[in-house]
């Protein structure tokens, strides 16, 4: 197996703790309208493991693809890893609206979650390049 870089780690550091953010928001909104149990909570922890471990494994192939050099071999790694996840997903997420531990829609919701959490990651980085080139180009 490769060793993930830090990038790797940063960026699934920062997609896990966005998703627990917004699952914790989700369960509020749950108990705000008398719609909170046991299922939910079991559903939001089921799709939040699933959808972390996607992204990171994500990230993974993206390091294995990218250190290879070769683009047909790069395509063909980023192919197969998305089929694998996919699916694995899939399963997963078929089995957690099944089965009657899991609340259906707290399984459903979190698939965003990862999706959200980095367009807020480019807001944010954008915003930051644009205010650096603001103040780089201030006259003095």
């Amino acid at each position: 197996m490769i060793k993930p870089d830090k990038t790797v780690i940063k960026e699934t550091i920062y997609v896990s703790l966005s998703v627990i953010i917004l699952s914790i928001i989700m369960q509020s909104v749950f108990i705000i309208i008398s719609r909170w149990n046991y299922k939910v909570l079991l559903g939001n922890i089921l799709t939040d493991a699933i959808m972390i471990a996607n992204f990171f494994f994500m990230a993974l192939s993206v390091q294995k693809a990218v250190s290879t050099g070769d683009e047909k071999e790069a395509k063909k790694i980023m192919k197969l890893s998305q089929t694998f996840r996919t699916l694995f997903m899939f399963i997963l997420l078929l089995i957690g609206a099944a089965l009657p531990y899991f609340s259906t829609i707290a399984v459903v919701i979190p698939v965003f979650f990862p999706r959200i959490a980095i367009a807020f990651r480019g807001l944010k980085k954008d915003n930051t390049e644009q205010t650096e080139v603001l103040t780089e180009n201030e006259p003095e």
